[in-house]
């Protein structure tokens, strides 16, 4: 039987204006913004909508914003899925979706997760990169032969993996990388994301998610650190304690998707990072988008045509 799957970005898809449609035409939107900017006690609407660009990219701001939004648009779309997905922080949104996580209470702890991931390493001192094609296993053992911390974080898509670690050894590994012919871009971010570095912020964050209630999800989660389901409350808090700190396996994960049926990948939030990684993981797999009300009627099409 042909499944659904919605996915939901993660940090870095932030854009001035996002949610704003959202917000101005459809009720349900409107609210969500308003049951964010309650929870958080100040305007996040008005962050997504106005800016300025200095305070939305700022990791605590970027996350609780970001996954607004992408509730906002779900909320507004009024439309089911049979499994779902998020690349990092989109897998809060995922939580929420399925329903094991309250939305008040994913916005807050999104807010402290931005926050802890910041603080856990010295602003400076943690880099990311962008590897753009080279055989995967010769990366990995490059990274693994480098002195100092420096380790692949996001397995994206086919000729597309970050590596994050201590900023020297980012560098001196990029350089080795290069020789080899890949293309090595280092990344505009504030800390080393899912790096072993990380691992302060995972435990602060693991306090915070223990007093957190999680529901059992109502549909399958198919969760970073894992690239498999989770069908029970407690396993999907324990991967999203575990992915602070390591890998995200987001090939693997929509590998497994299309393994177990999904025929059809609906990205709901700002931008279509993650259709254009799905793209190149499959590119003959049905997808669609959702940044604005403007993409519901086209969306809901595609979700008729795979029931």
């Amino acid at each position: 039987m042909a499944k659904i799957a919605f996915v939901f970005p993660g940090q870095g898809s932030q854009q001035i204006g996002m949610g704003r449609a959202a917000y101005e035409q459809t009720d349900v939107g409107r609210k969500i913004f308003e049951r964010a900017d309650a929870s958080l006690g100040e305007p996040m609407s008005r962050l997504c909508f106005e800016g300025p660009d200095a305070a939305l990219e700022l990791t605590e701001n970027a996350q609780p914003a970001i996954l607004t939004t992408s509730f906002a648009l779900l909320s507004g779309l009024g439309e089911r899925c049979d499994v779902v997905a998020g690349h990092s922080l989109g897998e809060y949104t995922a939580n929420v979706c399925a329903g094991t996580l309250g939305f008040e209470d994913a916005v807050k702890l999104v807010r402290k997760r931005g926050r802890y991931m910041q603080e856990a390493v010295p602003l400076g001192q943690g880099a990311m990169a962008a590897v753009l094609g080279g055989e995967l296993s010769a990366i990995e053992k490059l990274c693994h032969e480098t002195a100092g911390i420096v380790e692949p974080v996001n397995y994206n898509c086919p000729g597309q993996l970050v590596i994050a670690g201590e900023t020297a050894a980012v560098h001196a590994v990029g350089e080795k990388i290069r020789a080899l012919g890949p293309k090595v871009r280092i990344l505009s971010v504030s800390a080393p994301f899912h790096s072993s570095l990380m691992k302060p912020a995972e435990e602060r964050l693991a306090v915070d998610l223990a007093a957190t209630t999680f529901n059992a999800p109502n549909l399958p989660i198919y969760v970073n650190v894992d690239a498999k389901p989770v069908r029970r409350g407690a396993a999907a808090r324990d991967a999203l304690v575990r992915q602070v700190s390591k890998p995200v396996r987001w090939q693997q994960s929509i590998e497994q998707m299309l393994d177990d049926g999904v025929t059809l990948f609906v990205e709901i939030g700002p931008g279509k990072t993650l259709i254009g990684m799905i793209r190149r993981i499959d590119k003959d797999v049905h997808r669609a988008s959702v940044e604005s009300p403007s993409d519901f009627g086209p969306a809901r099409q595609a979700i008729a045509l795979h029931r």
